[in-house]
């Protein structure tokens, strides 16, 4: 009795499993594009022409091998953080270095390859970086003002600097206690996130930046909320997005947004949570990783609007892939990975 119950439902499966098995040829799959089922066919639109693809970032290099001199004591050497590198990769572009001491004719034409730059962090505020640094800031000012989109990202030393060369100041900064801890970010009281790399953050995350410490903060200077609405260059620059707490309880700024250019100032590491382990107090939870990746994504997706198209020969001759990255990680402290240039090369 038991089998002739069973055996419709066992000839019901059959069918479904022979049915879930069966292999479709395109002929058989629907007429029009339609599959079988009423699935819609998949559909590969255009891509838009004012949008560029292959866009490439450029990232200024800072004197020194980012270890204290534990991998060459040669003075020429410049270096560019690995994490600075994957970050701009991780966003969907390539990077073009930038060597601060190379001829200064031949670091401009590089320029002329890239959709945008980042400024790193670092020590360096004088004398020849803080000289090129200017240039290149002073240049992205001009593409943009002649119609280019060229967007800039300054992170911490990157934004102290820009903050100098606006304010024309080189007292605008002061002290802070933020040299080795996570925080969270404190929205500006109505700020409007729309045009900035928040309006990427979905609610949940957008919340939890706020309350819970997903960014990393590794600086000695900064700059007051206060101070910086007293100035009227920075200001009238710059809009205030989010602010941070020392670990003395001061306030500082902490992310920036240029009110007429797409150039965003960082008093902490976008970087770091993703691509960086020498220090216990760099967030590496899954939301912090969401951070990396949103801010890593904004930036290149505001480079893709540039319409900069260089040859195609000379950017593969240039790009970060003729470097080998050095790992010293070993001390446990600092960087995991550097890019060194211990001699300026051209490679037009």
């Amino acid at each position: 009795m038991w089998s002739y119950v069973c055996l419709p439902f066992l000839f019901l499966f059959w069918n479904d499993l022979a049915v879930a098995k069966s292999i479709f040829l395109p002929t058989q799959t629907g007429v029009d594009g339609s599959r079988a089922f009423g699935s819609p066919s998949p559909v590969c639109s255009s891509p838009d022409p004012n949008l560029n693809y292959r866009p490439v970032i450029g990232i200024l290099s800072h004197p020194g091998d980012g270890a204290s001199g534990r991998l060459t004591n040669d003075t020429s050497t410049t270096y560019i953080a690995a994490s600075y590198v994957k970050f701009a990769e991780a966003g969907g572009a390539r990077v073009i270095p930038l060597i601060y001491n190379e001829p200064e004719e031949l670091l401009f034409q590089k320029l002329e390859l890239v959709n945008g730059v980042i400024f790193t962090g670092g020590w360096a505020k004088k004398y020849e970086y803080f000289d090129i640094v200017t240039k290149i800031f002073n240049k992205a000012l001009e593409r943009n003002d002649a119609g280019e989109h060229f967007p800039v990202y300054g992170i911490c030393l990157g934004f102290e600097l820009m903050s100098i060369i606006i304010s024309q100041n080189r007292d605008i900064l002061e002290r802070f206690d933020a040299e080795d801890n996570a925080s969270s970010l404190q929205f500006v009281e109505n700020i409007n996130i729309k045009g900035t790399l928040f309006q990427r953050f979905p609610p949940p995350l957008l919340k939890k930046v706020s309350t819970d410490c997903l960014v990393m903060q590794k600086h000695k200077w900064g700059i007051t909320p206060t101070k910086f609405r007293s100035n009227a260059a920075l200001s009238s620059f710059f809009e205030i997005v989010t602010t941070c707490i020392d670990e003395n309880s001061k306030t500082y700024v902490s992310t920036v947004k240029a009110k007429r250019y797409p150039i965003t100032g960082f008093q902490w590491h976008p970087e770091k949570n993703a691509f960086e382990w020498g220090s216990s107090e760099i967030p590496h939870s899954e939301d912090a990783i969401e951070v990396t990746q949103h801010a890593a994504s904004y930036l290149v997706s505001e480079a893709r609007k540039s319409k900069n198209r260089p040859e195609s020969k000379k950017v593969l001759s240039n790009l970060i892939y003729n470097y080998k990255p050095t790992y010293c990680g070993y001390a446990g402290k600092g960087y995991d990975e550097v890019y060194l240039f211990p001699q300026p090369r051209s490679r037009f």
